[in-house]
């Protein structure tokens, strides 16, 4: 008689895996945290700053919108995930906030803006949520099933 366990898997998380996503949690909070400062000094502007590219970066979900009834769960359309992964790289508002600081340029809500924009992407992975394949699935660090 063979014996066969019948037990379900649980993924494990790497401590690596682990340390990267909370990394990525402490990025977004403090990004939130400095945007709030900012509002606070700054206003109402900055306020629609911060709030505006915290969200904008998922309105490129929009770009597929009539293609989504023929995709899978989890597919973003193809003809929207370059705009999806243009705006989920962390490199851009990072960027953007660095050429704030050297730069004279002193209006608020531009550096809330990149602020609110490094928060959403830093909160999506910690979240598990990466950059898309070209066929509109996670590429690694998915929050689900990831497709290559």
């Amino acid at each position: 008689m063979s014996s066969v366990r019948l037990t379900a898997s649980i993924p494990r998380v790497s401590w690596l895996s682990a340390a990267r996503r909370a990394a990525w949690l402490g990025t977004g909070l403090a990004a939130l945290a400095f945007g709030g400062l900012e509002v606070a000094d700054h206003g109402p502007w900055a306020l629609a700053g911060l709030i505006a590219f915290v969200i904008a970066p998922d309105l490129t979900f929009l770009v597929g919108l009539g293609q989504a009834k023929v995709m899978e769960p989890g597919q973003l359309p193809p003809v929207a995930v370059p705009w999806y992964n243009a705006a989920h790289r962390a490199w851009v508002p990072v960027l953007l906030l660095v050429a704030y600081t050297v730069s004279p340029l002193g209006w608020a809500p531009l550096f809330a803006a990149g602020l609110g924009w490094l928060a959403h992407i830093a909160i999506d992975r910690a979240a598990g949520y990466g950059l898309r394949s070209a066929t509109g699935f996670q590429r690694h660090g998915s929050a689900g099933r990831a497709h290559r």
